[in-house]
């Protein structure tokens, strides 16, 4: 897939360099977790373009979608994890989001901002996952 700018989408990611691949797979990911959580079922491979609101999720949605995905997939490593990749904070999510809308990769509404993103939670208290192990001896 081309975007706006003629290039692809890896391109496009390489070129901005703030966050590797691997973290715009699980972004990709995660927004198919909220899709399915939020409207049921997954996100269609191609949205009706005069309705491109159908299956939209919002920034806030996306975040915690993508903390309790990391949480399921990795646990205790989540914010390990997602701090290899350069995601520290929500606002994250929302420049990996934008750098994608911007390039004509992912559609936003008019209502929609960056801004969303920003401090929907704090990873310190999202990812502190406690274990409460017990020992049978």
């Amino acid at each position: 897939m081309v975007g706006q700018s003629g290039k692809t989408m890896e391109e496009v990611i390489r070129g901005d360099g703030r966050y590797p691949l691997e973290a715009f797979a699980f972004l990709h990911d995660a927004l198919n977790h909220a899709v399915t959580s939020i409207h049921g079922g997954e996100m269609p491979p191609e949205q009706d373009p005069d309705n491109p609101a159908g299956r939209h999720v919002s920034g806030s949605e996306l975040c915690y979608s993508m903390r309790d995905l990391a949480i399921e997939r990795w646990g205790r490593l989540s914010k390990t994890v997602l701090a290899k990749w350069n995601i520290h904070a929500t606002i994250d999510l929302g420049n990996m989001v934008y750098l994608l809308v911007d390039n004509s990769f992912m559609r936003k509404t008019a209502e929609d901002s960056v801004e969303d993103f920003r401090d929907v939670f704090a990873f310190d208290e999202a990812f502190n996952i406690s274990m409460n192990l017990r020992l049978d001896v």
